[in-house]
């Protein structure tokens, strides 16, 4: 299969090479079978004569569209709705070869090059079920990830979530896949990190260490239990570990 940048091409190239105006009912042979230079090498120019229509290398294979063949117009129009159908799926796969994604962002990046919706469908339920698009999947790794590396609270990740279509449901179950613990030590850290470079004296640190943990997206009561813990342990000495250990109490 091509994955190269085969350039912005959709059915509309065959509509402009006269696909409409084909002869009906009339047998077409391929007369000459023409490669495409540069961004275009993935595609085939197929000549019937005067007429002439472009599709992708896999498409031209499957449908035997080599010299001396002939087809009749339905089948060829059958052969441009195939031919569109790869070009997304082609488009998707590239899409996905950069970092996982979701059906939305898909379905929205597909749309972007003028595929029908129809085709835009059929390409997303190919991709489920080769599984190569899995969104319940995409939540919980990306829940994850965003807490417990990138330091986010789960309202924050929540609503980064449901941007890009992920069902409440599975936004839920990928939330509850990630304890509090594990969001409470997160927190710690981002705040401990934000309360040390802050000059002045505590009630300072707490003023603007509180309103950054809640942007972050940390909770009312989390910020308020990070926030108690680094001022107890400001006036007590504790060390990290015991900061760490402090959610259990």
């Amino acid at each position: 299969m091509q994955l190269e940048d085969e350039g912005e091409h959709t059915s509309k190239e065959n509509e402009q090479q006269g696909i409409s105006l084909f002869p009906d009912h009339e047998e077409l042979m391929v007369t000459r079978v023409e490669q495409g230079q540069g961004r275009k090498r993935g595609r085939y120019t197929i000549h019937f004569g005067l007429y002439s229509l472009s599709v992708l290398e896999d498409v031209m294979i499957k449908y035997n569209m080599f010299k001396g063949t002939t087809f009749v117009k339905k089948e060829l129009e059958e052969i441009v709705l195939a031919d569109e159908k790869q070009q997304a799926y082609v488009h998707a796969l590239r899409y996905l070869g950069r970092k996982p994604r979701t059906r939305q962002e898909i379905e929205q990046r597909l749309t972007q090059k003028e595929m029908g919706q129809a085709v835009i469908d059929e390409v997303l339920n190919r991709l489920e079920r080769e599984q190569l698009v899995d969104d319940d999947l995409y939540a919980r790794q990306w829940a994850r990830q965003r807490i417990t590396s990138q330091r986010k609270g789960k309202m924050w990740v929540r609503q980064e979530l449901r941007q890009k279509g992920i069902s409440k449901a599975s936004i839920g179950e990928a939330l509850g896949e990630v304890s509090d613990q594990e969001e409470w030590e997160s927190a710690l850290i981002v705040g401990r990190r934000k309360w040390n470079q802050v000059s002045g004296d505590i009630m300072e640190k707490k003023r603007k260490t509180y309103p950054f943990l809640m942007r972050r997206g940390y909770s009312g009561d989390m910020t308020r239990r990070v926030v108690n813990h680094l001022t107890m342990a400001e006036q007590d000495g504790a060390s990290d570990d015991e900061e760490l250990s402090l959610w259990d109490e």
